[in-house]
């Protein structure tokens, strides 16, 4: 582990909470609607999700580290924390359309592009360091995942 890593971590662990504690919040303003829902099928039970989201944002936070305390530029660096950044608000922004606003189909919208982002994010980390972007691949998987969700949902219940 390089010397550059552990301060790399607490910067994105610090944004990754950060996001996290964004969308709890806007998820508890609308939890008891969601339990209301007409939900598909294919809809995990309630429990999975906070043990999922609390891997994805760890996994988020150590792999950008990683591939932060690897990048040899400062525009590597900024490019790296610019998706970072985006992503997380994303990341937030669908909790708040989804649970806080009650708007189904503008979060399945959010969801689309942070899946997008996710994407995007893996290359990013993947370019600094391979076994870091593998390793975050499961973000962008999970992400298309409450993307077709999110869809469904909103078809069901809008």
């Amino acid at each position: 582990m390089s010397r550059k890593f552990l301060p790399q971590l607490a910067f994105t662990g610090a944004l990754t909470a950060a996001a996290a504690v964004a969308g709890s919040i806007a998820t508890r303003a609308g939890l008891d609607d969601y339990d209301a829902l007409d939900k598909p099928g294919f809809t995990p039970p309630s429990e999975v999700f906070p043990i999922a989201w609390t891997t994805l944002y760890a996994d988020i936070a150590a792999t950008t580290a990683h591939a932060l305390a690897k990048a040899r530029t400062e525009r590597e660096r900024r490019r790296i924390v610019g998706e970072l950044v985006f992503n997380l608000g994303l990341n937030a922004g669908w909790s708040v359309a989804f649970f806080a606003g009650r708007r189904r189909w503008t979060a399945t919208g959010v969801a689309v592009a942070l899946t997008a982002s996710s994407l995007s994010l893996v290359r990013q980390v993947g370019r600094q360091e391979p076994a870091a972007g593998w390793a975050l691949a499961p973000y962008p998987a999970w992400c298309a995942f409450a993307t077709a969700l999110c869809a469904s949902v909103a078809a069901r219940n809008d």
